[in-house]
């Protein structure tokens, strides 16, 4: 039990924001006509200016963003580095690892990202010894999505702090400004009126100070009842200890939030004795006790044991540790945890200050030895600083999964202009890295999800797309009761088909569950043969990302089996198996049993955004996130077929599909970038041309 009498002095500094600074507004200038020859060289003027700054930035972004800091390990990733990535990144600074675990050129092994620095694992690490595979830059051009949020360049992890502020959702992650792989973390910063279209913004804080110039890692928003903006987030000392910052708005009217400011006098946390220096991480948003106090939980472990720090404070500056809220013994270190409510009969998320009837507190956990993410559905309790789960045998960390496939770090934030409760999950990649420092980027974002309370079965959460998604649908195309006999594909035409909204739905023969004989066996998605491997009942379902010979598919599926007790159960998979031809790329089959009740049917939803999948079944109680590399199943080659790969089972099949259109992501003005230089030349140009045509004689 760690030591409760560990925690900083108080200061007398009370907290205060820095003045907010002053805003000169433009003169416009006066407009006068000019003779065309004259005009003519200003254009060619504005023209060779615009390209000395494409080359500027260019110049510019190799040598690193205008917040980089220029001392400690903002610089540690070297050129040499670079050009032979296959090193640990993470552990060693006291975080997981954050590499792609998967071979590079010459079946090169994959050395460890993260663990040696003190975080969890950021590698691939299923396969080594695998041959490198020929990527050309149409392949690895079509991987990059349309429709997911991802930085324009390099490497992202974690989402941090996200929040609705005077009329915007801010989304900060973990970033690293100077590669593809991971390292340097500072965090980036977007913004968006609807989680879907975004503009990016300066890096909001760097690795400049002693106490996080080896990393700025996850941390936490909280908005105080008068509107100031808190952010709490870890830092990697100069030592490579795991401490808490203090950080908030420069200006705190500015709806943006470009500018922030360090506390004076951080840390305000460090790790108590009984913790080691390396597993002690990622603060929360703080809620409200009922003595008025806010609270905070923070990651850690006790040996085997992981456990969640809990500490109170009423500045935000000076705590009190409080206890252990809850801890699993053989779990590991916990990163990223989270306490949240969830109404048990009410479809609104909640803030989890809101002290109301009907509410269950959900904690969730970030595993570093498997880098899954696991929740429990519970009871918090105020007064003794603890939470007790409803059912122990799908306790944090040994029961229930977010998402079933590539998915980590997850955060979620109540969203209080809609009223509901927002999830962001790291998906990172399962390709080599040597293919991504060629495209020069990894990672995404998934799609924010609601949510929910599963107040049919008690025991689950319901995630779904946020409904702003929505928005992206053109063309549907809709089939209506196509029915599949065993062993049967249909192919269905929806034109381009690698920027889907899937919605489909199936009924199984109720003859042959009648049939069904009871089986002794254990079946699982990973440990099956995936969508090849036959049964009486299954698999059947969708296959996306196919080419027309189906040499390269990737299935998403239901399978059933009659269990002993003769209680049908129903899985939910997706199989990488024969994704793509490629030799250097993760091929894992993923999913999970999902819960179907009486008179359900069973139901799936598919979004379809290249090298990413993201489905949903029985409306969200199951989840599972692949990333997928075809060599041959992209542009215009990917396909659609319906499978239903059953024994004995004919299945019929509704579905409704959408293409997608892109999402718009923007640049913020001041903000240059080695790839919009050109662009805003452009945009110069072509803006000084329609002058001439209004104005010229």
């Amino acid at each position: 039990m760690a030591d409760t009498n560990a925690f900083l002095p108080v200061t007398s500094l009370g907290y205060t924001h820095l003045p907010d600074e002053s805003h000169q507004t433009a003169v416009p200038a006066i407009r006068r006509r000019r003779p065309f020859k004259e005009h003519l060289m200003v254009v060619i003027g504005l023209l060779a200016l615009g390209l000395s700054v494409a080359f500027l930035g260019y110049k510019a972004s190799s040598n690193g963003h205008m917040h980089d800091s220029e001392n400690g390990s903002s610089q540690a990733l070297s050129r040499e580095r670079q050009t032979n990535p296959f090193v640990s990144r993470g552990p060693a600074a006291g975080v997981s690892e954050k590499a792609n675990r998967v071979s590079g050129p010459k079946s090169s092994q994959h050395a460890s990202r993260g663990p040696a620095a003190g975080v969890s694992e950021k590698s691939n690490r299923v396969g080594n010894n695998l041959r490198s595979y020929p990527w050309d830059i149409n392949m690895l051009s079509w991987q990059r999505t349309s429709f997911h949020f991802q930085p324009e360049k390099n490497w992202m992890n974690d989402p941090n702090g996200p929040m609705f502020y005077k009329g915007w959702y801010h989304f900060f992650y973990q970033y690293n400004p100077k590669g593809a792989v991971w390292g340097n973390i500072v965090w980036g910063h977007a913004v968006s009126k609807d989680l879907i279209n975004w503009m990016h913004l300066p890096l909001a804080i760097v690795s400049d100070k002693w106490y996080d110039i080896n990393g700025v890692w996850t941390g936490s928003a909280t908005i105080l009842p008068d509107g100031q903006v808190i952010m709490l987030y870890t830092g990697c000392t100069n030592e490579s200890v795991q401490v808490v910052n203090l950080a908030y708005p420069a200006d705190a009217s500015d709806p943006l939030l470009i500018n922030w400011v360090k506390y004076a006098n951080n840390p305000v946390l460090v790790p108590p004795p009984g913790i080691n220096d390396k597993d002690f991480r990622d603060p929360t948003t703080a809620w409200l006790t009922s003595e008025g106090k806010w609270r905070i939980i923070i990651g850690s472990k006790i040996g085997r044991e992981g456990i969640a720090l809990v500490y109170d404070t009423n500045d935000f500056k000076t705590y009190e540790i409080e206890g252990i809220l809850h801890a699993v013994p053989g779990t590991g270190m916990w990163e990223c945890v989270d306490l949240f409510s969830v109404a048990t009969e009410e479809s609104n998320g909640l803030d989890t200050s809101a002290n109301v009837p009907g509410v269950k507190h959900v904690v969730k956990a970030s595993l570093d030895d498997d880098r899954n993410d696991y929740y429990a559905i519970g009871s918090y309790h105020d007064k003794n600083h603890t939470w007790v789960p409803d059912n122990p045998i799908i306790d944090v960390g040994i029961g229930i999964r977010y998402d079933y496939g590539v998915f980590y770090a997850a955060k979620t934030f109540y969203d209080q202009d809609k009223e509901r409760r927002i999830l962001w999950g790291w998906i990172g990649e399962s390709d080599s890295e040597a293919a991504d420092v060629k495209k020069g980027w990894a990672s995404l974002q998934s799609i924010p999800r609601t949510i929910l309370m599963d107040t049919k079965t008690g025991t689950n959460l319901i995630q779904w797309p946020v409904e702003e998604v929505e928005s992206l649908r053109v063309n549907i195309t809709d089939f209506d009761r196509v029915e599949m006999k065993a062993g049967e594909t249909i192919p269905l035409d929806v034109g381009l088909a690698t920027q889907l909204d899937i919605i489909a739905e199936f009924e199984i023969d109720k003859e042959a569950l009648d049939k069904a004989v009871e089986s002794n066996e254990t079946f699982s998605c990973e440990g099956s043969g995936g969508a090849a491997e036959r049964g009486v009942l299954g698999p059947f379902g969708v296959l996306v990302l196919a080419d027309e010979t189906l040499a390269e598919q990737t299935p998403v599926y239901f399978h059933i089996v009659k269990a002993k007790d003769g209680i049908f159960k129903t899985f939910f998979c997706t199989d990488k198996s024969r994704s793509s031809e490629a030799t250097d790329v993760n091929k894992q089959i993923y999913g999970s049993f999902v819960p179907v009740l009486d008179g359900e049917n069973l139901s799936m939803r598919i979004l379809v955004d290249h090298s990413i999948i993201e489905s949903f079944a029985q409306g969200g109680r199951s989840c599972i996130t692949a990333r997928t590399y075809p060599t041959k199943a992209i542009y215009e080659a990917a396909r659609v077929f319906l499978f239903n790969n059953a024994t004995d089972a004919s299945v019929t099949a509704s579905l409704k599909i959408w293409q997608m259109d892109s999402a718009d992501f923007q640049i913020y003005p001041n903000h240059a970038t080695r790839k919009l230089s050109v662009f805003t030349s452009i945009l110069i140009l072509a803006a000084y041309l329609s002058c001439i045509e209004k104005f010229r004689w």
